[in-house]
């Protein structure tokens, strides 16, 4: 079908329910879907929303347009979770149903507030001209998970920004709530992140572009996040057309992360000694989102997918799904991201895996892995090999995790692992380890979408790839025996 703008925002209401039934259908029985991540429905699942802690549930949302794999008019679905694992689906919470938001319910965050989930998120409204224009809109959702929004904009585009001004943080931080929001200087055409000071949420005061780096940012910087670790600060953010230089990177557009040394949100300033650095190492990793609990902890969640990407499991009538809730952490600097407790409760059938003391080439760790499961393993120094993921006997297809404890690399590898796409932004990436040390592994596969957690979450590679159904195993190819030991375990659905 060719999607013209019309179609893309047609009103929710002239779309009729038997439509939206057989879209559901096809999600159901697609090739691809997913069993322990957070998939659409139908159509389109972007950016995480809203992720919070409220009346006793973890809430995220994310936006949703449930009439086909495109962007077209933009909704937030809503759902919830008492361990941060098992979701409840609770259904479309933000339509795009007034003046402000006419052309879509756009990226935006949350934080309980009195007693009530307070929602801030972009607006966007098309005039007859097609010209956008955005605002930062409020809405509150009480303890029945109802919304009501806010009847007039919180924060206006100021004459410094251009029509690119989204995806509104609201943080409370010392004696006042800030917002930060991703820009786009309207004179130099620079990506920026501009700071708001509000005392009561009713009137936000501009601070300001935050100065975070001298480096160029590109030309936009969307979904900015800023939380405190340890009371160290962390800036999460993704830049568009950022300069190889601040932070090297092969997708259209990377997810990155700044430790800071101190901040003085009052003053726009976020101090840095650490350089730019990559959320994840992988492919599909995009808009992540994270949140300060009330405890403390540190949470974040993210797309797994790419803006003007296109992906296999679009034409079977959705696109895109969530990751895993990662906790982080910091450790001499560096961010770490590891599972939530919560992940381990859906193991079942473990098996431990160890190493054939005779030199094989290929050794076969799992000779029916099933499509969904979470593999631990421990690889010992000054070692070389590639862990077949997986793995089809037939055509030989797999996920490659090449390792080299010796030399210190690591190489996640879909050049040959089912159907190809994206192909323009290679399908390697590398990443450093430290040589001549052990390689620990966290690996969880559901069906189309690999997450790895690398030495303990120093760092993790994420990729979507799309195989055809059959058998499937776990090897190890290698021209020497390896050493290891590991553990297998099939995950179920939530």
């Amino acid at each position: 079908m060719e999607w013209t703008r019309e179609m893309r925002y047609r009103s929710y209401g002239d779309w009729s329910a038997q439509t939206l039934l057989e879209l559901q259908a096809n999600a159901l029985k697609s090739t691809f879907k997913l069993g322990y991540h957070i998939m659409p429905s139908s159509g389109l699942l972007n950016d995480p929303n809203g992720f919070s802690y409220y009346n006793g549930y973890w809430h995220v949302f994310y936006q949703a347009y449930p009439f086909g794999a495109v962007h077209g008019l933009k909704s937030w679905f809503h759902l919830r979770s008492k361990d941060l694992v098992n979701w409840e689906p609770l259904g479309l919470a933000l339509k795009p149903d007034c003046k402000y938001d006419s052309h879509g319910a756009y990226s935006g965050s949350a934080k309980e507030v009195n007693g009530k989930l307070f929602i801030m998120y972009t607006g966007n409204e098309r005039d007859e001209n097609w010209v956008r224009h955005p605002h930062q809109l409020g809405a509150v959702m009480d303890e029945n998970n109802q919304i009501t929004k806010l009847p007039q904009p919180l924060i206006e585009q100021p004459k410094e920004v251009s029509e690119h001004f989204r995806d509104p943080q609201l943080i409370w931080h010392r004696d006042a709530y800030y917002v930060i929001i991703g820009a786009q200087d309207e004179a130099t055409k620079k990506g920026k992140i501009i700071l708001y000071k509000s005392k009561d949420l009713e009137k936000f005061t501009e601070i300001g572009y935050l100065d975070f780096t001298d480096q160029d940012m590109g030309y936009m910087i969307e979904c900015p996040n800023l939380v405190f670790i340890d009371d160290q600060p962390v800036l999460l953010f993704c830049p568009q057309g950022m300069a190889q230089s601040a932070c090297a990177y092969d997708d259209i557009y990377p997810n990155c992360y700044l430790v800071g040394d101190k901040v003085r949100l009052d003053a726009g300033k976020f101090e840095s000694s650490h350089q730019i650095k990559n959320f994840d190492e992988g492919f599909d990793v995009y808009a992540s989102q994270a949140f300060n609990a009330p405890d403390g902890k540190v949470y974040a969640i993210s797309w797994v997918g790419l803006p003007d990407v296109d992906y296999p499991s679009d034409n079977e009538g959705w696109a895109h799904c969530l990751s895993q809730v990662k906790e982080l952490t910091l450790k001499d600097g560096q961010l770490y991201l590891r599972p939530v407790k919560a992940m381990a409760d859906l193991r079942y059938d473990g098996q431990p895996l160890t190493a054939t003391p005779a030199i094989q080439q290929v050794q076969e760790l799992v000779a029916d892995s099933g499509n969904q499961y979470e593999v631990k393993l421990t690889l010992a120094a000054n070692q070389q090999g590639t862990l077949n993921l997986a793995y089809d006997p037939q055509t030989k297809q797999s996920l490659k995790v090449i390792f080299d404890t010796e030399a210190g690399t690591l190489t996640l590898d879909r050049t040959d692992c089912g159907q190809s796409f994206a192909t323009d932004y290679k399908t390697t990436r590398t990443a450093e380890i430290k040589p001549h040390a052990a390689l620990d592994l966290d690996i969880f596969i559901d069906n189309s979408l690999c997450e790895i957690f690398v030495n303990g979450g120093q760092f993790t590679m994420t990729s979507r790839f799309f195989m055809e159904p059959g058998v499937r195993q776990i090897n190890l190819k290698a021209d020497q025996a390896v050493a290891f030991r590991g553990t297998f375990w099939k995950m179920r659905s939530i």
